[in-house]
């Protein structure tokens, strides 16, 4: 019988809509629908640049995975590449598409966070399997997500070391839900 779950090496990106909230109790659904249309089209053609899988949609948020399924030993620097395409696809056309969906002049951006290490990847559940990614990667990449401002994305050390040079910023110690020891989060 094949494992249903295996320890991978890999980088998790979390991206999530800053202000769609307050939105969702001013705009009619159509409206909501084309801004999360916009949102999920922006993320999914970064993250799919860069070889990640995007995993999960969930409400104003998405999840993706890189380093699966498409192997690559770069693969925290092609998470850093697509949230910054993210955040830029997404600049580049947030007024227009406000202003398309009637709340124009109202606040909107999205807020990244990304952690690498060793997680499992697989499938859970017994009556409802998902495939997806779980650990403590998961939970800081999901928590540093919480941490950044709109138009912000917000990296760990495992990820400032892998790539280096891409992040240059001074890191900031950061309580994050659920963890125990304060968290270096570096601007990415």
């Amino acid at each position: 019988m094949k494992a249903r779950a295996v320890t991978i090496d890999a980088t998790v990106m979390f991206a999530d809509l800053r202000g769609y909230t307050a939105l969702t109790q001013s705009l009619d659904q159509v409206a909501l629908t084309s801004l999360l249309d916009a949102f999920y089209d922006d993320c999914a053609a970064a993250i799919w640049r860069y070889d990640g899988l995007l995993n999960k949609t969930i409400g104003d948020a998405v999840l993706a995975i890189f380093n699966f399924p498409v192997r690559q030993a770069d693969h925290a620097a092609q998470a850093l590449l697509a949230a910054r395409e993210i955040q830029r696809r997404f600049a580049g056309r947030r007024d227009e598409l406000m202003r398309s969906i009637g709340a124009g002049g109202r606040e909107i951006g999205i807020g990244i966070g990304i952690d690498s290490g060793d997680t499992n990847f697989g499938e859970f559940g017994h009556t409802h399997r998902d495939l997806t990614a779980v650990g403590t990667v998961v939970n800081r990449a999901a928590r540093a997500q919480a941490a950044a401002k709109s138009g912000q994305i917000l990296v760990t050390e495992a990820v400032r070391k892998r790539t280096r040079d891409m992040v240059t910023g001074i890191g900031y110690e950061h309580v994050l839900k659920g963890f125990q020891q304060p968290v270096t989060l570096f601007p990415g």
